[in-house]
């Protein structure tokens, strides 16, 4: 893949000083570095991992297996981006990110150490790795290289607060799957103003969240011009116009979608599909605080085909770490039986295939005791949909098409008609600048 041409020649100039560090240990080198204490450094971007998470999943099972071993975690403040913690020097060994975008930001700077021969020369069996998980990694390289080790499967589940639906004598929701049709049938039933609260009955999330349904990307593969002519897409919007069409939904000022605290602390969504990640964590540190909130799990809308999606939560190696063999060994070490059982019971699914740890779902996690984890598992993980460099660019026009339907009195078609114009521009100036 080529480095897009925007990267800072700074950036540029610290890579070359850097690129002498990426050179893989011979088995020699590396049977004597693992003799010998290693601190290695550990970068979160993008997704929610809590200092106890980070003990509990990396830096003790690190510590069992390799003693030598010590990981020191950079802290950053959220807006921080990866060329940004590259000019300060302090590109770190390990990243821990999602599938998406996030990938891509750090290939494109050229950063990323791809693991074939790591993985061959340490023997790691990749086909103890879903497959949904390991052909959605290898979907962002070119040459199907794998470029990360995925820690857990982030899916889509459903939350839905049982006081909504007891408040308006409304029965709970069943634990068969339901398309995004029934459940926003449902969510009408609950969208009212009562007593001066307006509560919301679904919120979808968004396209982006509605998108992972369905098997299309932002770009055709075939003729790498915008895939928003394809009838998926057209399924994606009816549905979100659908949403902003229930009185009461779009918010007073304009509001579209209505993040987590609304459903947790303000207690206004009555369902609200959500990855599942994203949510246990708050609730959990909710409960921890004495706040109780009456809540369960569903399995996840679908389109009819029960399928769902979700992000890939991995660890990427740096090839410009100085220690990339010791470093591997820690991101490789998260497939083990050991970890993956940690993973399961600490509320995430876990990225290899073994349906026993599944019993152990959300074990450690106080929040989940009693919800009706099995519902996580009702549906088929489904492979990422094809990645493309400029999803994050191309996510700000699904946005801007959602916003023209719902505020701006665009039908869908017309919408996604100025969409696909805006995509192609996007993607038109990508590849002549890349071309350069």
């Amino acid at each position: 893949m080529k480095k897009q041409s925007w990267i800072s020649l700074g950036l540029v100039a610290i890579l070359l000083v850097l690129s002498g560090c990426g050179k893989v240990s011979s088995s020699n080198e590396a049977v004597t570095k693992e003799k010998q204490p290693v601190t290695l450094t550990f970068w979160n971007y993008g997704n929610t991992i809590t200092d106890t998470e980070f003990n509990k999943l990396i830096v003790e099972p690190t510590r069992a297996k390799y003693p030598h071993i010590t990981l020191e975690r950079i802290k950053t403040d959220a807006e921080t981006t990866p060329d940004e913690l590259i000019l300060t020097g302090q590109l770190p060994d390990i990243v821990y990110t999602s599938s998406g975008p996030a990938f891509y930001r750090f290939l494109d700077i050229g950063v990323v150490q791809e693991l074939d021969n790591l993985i061959k020369k340490y023997e790691v069996d990749t086909n103890r790795i879903k497959p949904v998980i390991l052909k959605s990694i290898k979907s962002f390289s070119p040459q199907g290289k794998i470029i990360a080790i995925p820690l857990s499967f982030n899916l889509l589940v459903t939350y839905y607060n049982k006081e909504i639906f007891d408040k308006f004598y409304v029965p709970y929701p069943s634990d068969e799957p339901k398309t995004w049709s029934e459940w926003l049938d449902l969510g009408r039933k609950l969208t009212v103003a009562d007593d001066g609260t307006q509560y919301i009955g679904i919120d979808l999330g968004g396209p982006g969240i509605v998108a992972r349904s369905i098997h299309t990307g932002n770009v055709d593969e075939a003729t790498g011009k915008s895939a928003l002519s394809d009838p998926d897409w057209t399924k994606v919007y009816d549905l979100m116009k659908e949403q902003y069409d229930i009185p009461g939904y779009v918010g007073p000022n304009n509001e579209l979608l209505y993040d987590r605290s609304v459903f947790m602390e303000e207690r206004r969504i009555a369902i609200k599909p959500h990855f599942l990640a994203n949510m246990v964590g708050p609730l959990e540190e909710l409960r921890a605080k004495g706040v109780e909130l009456d809540w369960d799990i569903a399995p996840a809308p679908h389109f009819g085909n029960n399928e769902v999606g979700g992000s890939i939560h991995s660890l990427i190696l740096s090839n410009q770490s100085k220690h990339i063999d010791d470093a591997f060994l820690v991101i490789a070490n998260i497939l083990s039986d050991e970890t993956q059982k940690l993973v399961s019971r600490n509320g995430r699914v876990p990225s290899i295939v073994n349906p026993e740890l599944e019993k152990e779902f959300g074990a450690d996690i106080e929040v989940l005791k009693g919800k009706k984890i099995e519902n996580v598992f009702k549906l088929t993980p489904k492979q990422n949909n094809p990645p493309h460099p400029l999803d994050n660019e191309l996510n700000t026009v699904l946005t801007k098409a959602a916003e023209d339907i719902a505020l701006n009195g665009k039908d869908v078609n017309s919408a996604l008609r100025s969409a696909e114009e805006a995509s192609n521009q996007l993607i038109d100036t990508w590849e002549n600048t890349r071309a350069k």
